[in-house]
């Protein structure tokens, strides 16, 4: 949406995702902000907003395949395990660069993946959640039983070395890993926002919206429902690889069920089908948990009849309180009412 009086006068004006001067301004101040902002806030959260950075190129891969494509998905962090697992030892047992253990990690998690589309793509509904869960399960059975040797064990882990890239160069700062995991974030954010805005991306929301419609006019459904869980799972991969090189190992518990379902929150809270309502509902779970982990000890020292091991596992409980009160108050998500505030804005005065 423009705002009253300004108007495009190309195709490729009309198509550009910054429009407007005042955007491409905001945008570079929102550059320069993040460029500076390591020289503000302390280490803690510097890790913190990394940690987010990763989570969200695997919540931009849920919405993917959820959100554009309307199939339910409960195995995501399954297939960030296995590309975490996959990539994380090419990087530490092989010495392989840190970019190539990236796409090992989504190649990786898109082949296991793939075993799951197939069945996935001729199912709907209920039975679509229970194939795409079992994936968690099987993951699960197959890498608990790795031998020690090659991965640690499940209680073990895999120790992983810091991040070396194709120069020769060792990331090891807090300040530098923060910088390539905002990179790597914003980069995936193009290329989802690049899908939502392309052929691919209208025959997922083709398929989201009627199925039956989409495959009268031509879309090949079984096709598009399949690529979809490429995507998603590709997208997974590549922030389980970066999961694993943040938290310095590796290991199954980090990748849980609850973590499955933690990311389809985050999806419900920002909005289901919008690039914009995985970055909020991202950055909002994200915070909430974090502002939980801050005030769990001077809670615990006020209230200590209460102690910690009862603060932290609020956050179970504050999850699914915001997710109801979503549902019931802003059942689009919070990128809804931020457009709604955008449209106010860019159209007065005129507001009709």
């Amino acid at each position: 949406m423009l705002p009253a009086g300004v108007l495009t006068e190309s195709y490729s004006q009309d198509k550009a995702i910054i429009r407007t001067k005042f955007r491409w301004c905001a945008f570079f101040g929102f550059l320069l902000f993040l460029a500076f902002l390591p020289t503000f806030i302390s280490r803690a959260w510097l890790g913190a907003i990394s940690l987010t950075a990763i989570y969200l190129i695997a919540v931009l891969g849920l919405q993917v395949v959820v959100g554009f494509c309307g199939q339910i998905n409960l195995g995501q962090s399954a297939f960030m395990g296995v590309g975490g697992i996959i990539g994380c030892v090419a990087a530490t047992k092989y010495h392989v660069p840190f970019e190539i253990s990236l796409l090992i990690g989504g190649a990786a998690a898109t082949v296991f993946g793939l075993f799951f589309a197939l069945p996935a793509v001729r199912v709907k509904g209920f039975y679509l959640a229970l194939t795409t869960l079992a994936a968690q399960f099987v993951f699960d059975f197959i890498f608990v039983r790795i031998p020690p040797e090659f991965f640690g064990g499940l209680y073990g882990g895999l120790h992983v070395d810091s991040i070396t890239l194709l120069t020769g160069h060792t990331v090891t700062s807090h300040e530098a890993t923060y910088y390539v995991m905002m990179f790597l974030a914003g980069l995936f954010v193009f290329f989802t926002l690049n899908i939502y805005r392309s052929r691919l991306g209208k025959a997922f929301m083709a398929i989201r919206d009627n199925e039956n419609a989409a495959g009268v006019m031509g879309v090949n459904v079984t096709y598009y429902k399949f690529l979809s869980f490429v995507v998603a799972s590709f997208f997974a991969g590549v922030s389980g690889v970066l999961m694993g090189f943040y938290m310095g190992w590796t290991n199954v518990e980090q990748f849980s069920l609850f973590l499955s379902v933690w990311m389809l929150g985050m999806i419900i809270v920002g909005g289901v089908g919008t690039v914009l309502g995985a970055i909020m509902g991202t950055v909002v779970l994200r915070g909430l948990q974090e502002a939980v982990n801050v005030l769990g000890p001077y809670l615990s020292a006020v209230f200590p009849n209460l102690a910690s091991a009862v603060w932290f596992p609020m956050m179970n409980l504050i999850i699914g309180v915001i997710i109801v009160l979503v549902l019931v108050f802003e059942p689009r998500g919070l990128a809804h009412r931020w457009r709604i505030i955008h449209r106010f804005y860019w159209l007065w005065p005129f507001p009709y």
